[in-house]
């Protein structure tokens, strides 16, 4: 969309109102629960029997958690929503309607803003919700966008952070680790263009790790995959912060102590040979990377054969008495203090 040679449209040529219209033509509603999206003050949604209503958000800011040196708009679009739409898996749920708030510097163009809408239409249409309004404004302070899911649960399938039992066994969906490596040779090769900008980024043989960082997706198949094993998760949190952030903050909502097996934790092979290439301790990546958006819960131990069965989950670890700490068994059977040195975006930085 930034061709030097396409005539881009300045955001004070349509304004606010104009730009709104532009970005929201022709959105059309799915769900039967949405009853009015896109057009007045509020949008309006109606309730089904036997269901809970979950509400979330997450704010994405320019500088803090995305690049717009190295991140493409659309991506950027997806990933906004796709991040909701996590939170709503992680409580066992389905997510239904989205309402975007973006807040914009007069450096982008029309264009640039419809791009980032075509990712999020994009990944509204993928998940089956319906993007019902929003708000846009100016921003002093680079690219903000807000995003707030709404989804839905039947009130005996809501699974918490917390109700997890001493001896369940700890769970984790798909592999770990990859984000943060797709993040590393993105920030490699923008301080290698930085410093040479005629040498051009080859990254063509990293489309598994930049796909992780720049375009995740949330695990509403793996709600769909426990549905039908009839499997519900006693505690469940998405990983967004990083495995040992996120195990611990289940231990402490179920106000428990877990042991993790290093040589159970899901490391694709791309991840484990490119952390070797920056000398990391792949495990290391998996524990601390964040933003993989895998789903990581608990389930009650009479649940075994049916988890054990599933190819997309790996048992981890189990949940212990409080009074035993968290603990990490590494490959050489050794037992060691698992600390959270995952993302915190308002802990001081060294």
């Amino acid at each position: 969309m930034d061709d030097s040679n396409t005539q881009l449209t300045p955001l004070s040529e349509l304004g606010e109102f104009g730009l709104i219209d532009k970005i929201t033509a022709d959105i059309k509603t799915i769900n039967k629960t949405t009853l009015f999206g896109i057009g007045d003050d509020a949008a309006v949604i109606k309730p089904k029997n036997n269901m809970l209503t979950l509400v979330s958000k997450d704010l994405l800011l320019e500088g803090v958690h995305f690049d717009i040196m190295y991140t493409p708009l659309k991506h950027l679009g997806y990933k906004a929503a796709v991040v909701n739409f996590s939170d709503i898996a992680a409580m066992n749920g389905k997510p239904k309607q989205l309402l975007i708030g973006i807040g914009v510097g007069a450096k982008f163009s029309v264009e640039a803003i419809e791009e980032i809408y075509v990712g999020i239409r994009k990944a509204c249409e993928v998940y089956g919700v319906d993007l019902i309004g929003g708000d846009t404004t100016s921003s002093a302070s680079g690219l903000v966008i807000s995003g707030t899911i709404i989804g839905e649960v039947e009130k005996d399938k809501v699974v918490y952070r917390k109700g997890a039992k001493v001896h369940d066994l700890i769970c984790v969906s798909g592999d770990l680790g990859g984000a943060y490596m797709g993040l590393l040779i993105l920030e490699r090769e923008k301080k290698a263009f930085q410093a040479n900008p005629d040498i051009q980024p080859d990254l063509t043989q990293h489309d598994y790790l930049l796909q992780r960082q720049l375009k995740p997706e949330a695990r509403t198949d793996i709600v769909d995959l426990l549905a039908k094993e009839k499997i519900v998760p006693t505690s469940m949190i998405d990983i967004s912060d990083g495995l040992a952030s996120d195990v611990m903050h289940l231990c402490k909502a179920s106000s428990n102590g877990c042991v993790i097996s290093e040589e159970k934790i899901p490391i694709d092979q791309t991840t484990f040979d490119l952390a070797k290439e920056f000398n990391i301790v792949p495990t290391v990546a998996a524990l601390n990377g964040g933003e993989d958006y895998e789903l990581l819960f608990t389930v009650d131990q009479n649940d075994y054969e049916k988890v054990n069965n599933l190819e997309s989950i790996s048992i981890i670890g189990y949940m212990t008495d409080v009074s035993e700490g968290e603990r990490l068994i590494t490959n050489d059977d050794t037992s060691i203090e698992l600390k959270a040195q995952g993302w915190d975006a308002l802990k001081k930085k060294d």
